[in-house]
């Protein structure tokens, strides 16, 4: 679990694609120290750390990864957003993030606005529930505030601080981010839709025991 408030800027070193396509990382959080096993997420992807030296660390993206996420694009040199796991404790300041990547989405329009810089992105139909205005948005892994919603399309605004300790500002039109929808958003139109007979067994029957042990919830 992450909050989508980015610690580092790292450097991507190296791509071996393969099986698995291992990605060797440059950091400023002192890779040394990374566990083996513990979760980091790259670009807001959820990736583990299977090697780690004094300033770098290597991951590993699945097949399912490189076709969920834009991971699959990125080369040497290139510039990508970390942010370590969430530990007991620690303060949310952004929001709930998971790191698994819902869709990949696209720079639609970029502006500036007095000191901040608009973004607008396109939408993806099936994202459509889980979007409302002022609500949270991860862009990149980036925790960010849905500004306006429209059919096809959303608008965040970046503060100075997010268009310089992030990659978002660089990406111009035509760009591809990974888009993480609000997870309580996604319980909450998960809910509604139960509620409303829909995907009940039988399509109706509204929000009963089976429908809520049909949808996963309440299941060992």
């Amino acid at each position: 679990m992450f909050t989508g408030l980015i610690q580092d800027l790292g450097r991507v070193e190296r791509v071996i694609p393969g099986g698995m396509t291992d990605l060797w990382i440059h950091t400023s959080l002192g890779a040394a120290a990374f566990e083996l096993g513990e979760s980091i997420a790259v670009n807001g992807a959820c990736l583990t750390v299977v090697e780690r030296t004094g300033d770098s660390f290597r991951v590993q993206a699945a097949p399912e990864t490189l076709r969920r996420t834009t991971l699959g694009s990125v080369k040497p040199g290139d510039q990508v957003n970390l942010e370590r796991a969430l530990a007991l404790g620690d303060r949310l300041g952004g929001h709930l993030v998971s790191g698994h990547v819902d869709a990949v989405s696209e720079v639609l329009e970029t502006y500036p606005e007095g000191g901040s810089w608009v973004m607008g992105f396109r939408l993806p139909e099936e994202l459509a529930p889980y979007f409302i205005e002022k609500g949270s948005v991860a862009i990149d892994g980036i925790s960010l505030t849905v500004n306006t919603v429209e059919a096809d399309r959303f608008r965040v605004q970046l503060i100075p601080e997010t268009q310089e300790r992030t990659t978002l500002k660089a990406r111009g039109v035509g760009s591809k981010v990974n888009l993480e929808a609000d997870q309580i958003g996604k319980y909450v139109a998960r809910l509604f839709a139960l509620q409303r007979g829909q995907g009940a067994p039988g399509g109706g029957g509204g929000l009963t025991a089976a429908a809520i042990a049909a949808a996963g919830f309440g299941t060992p």
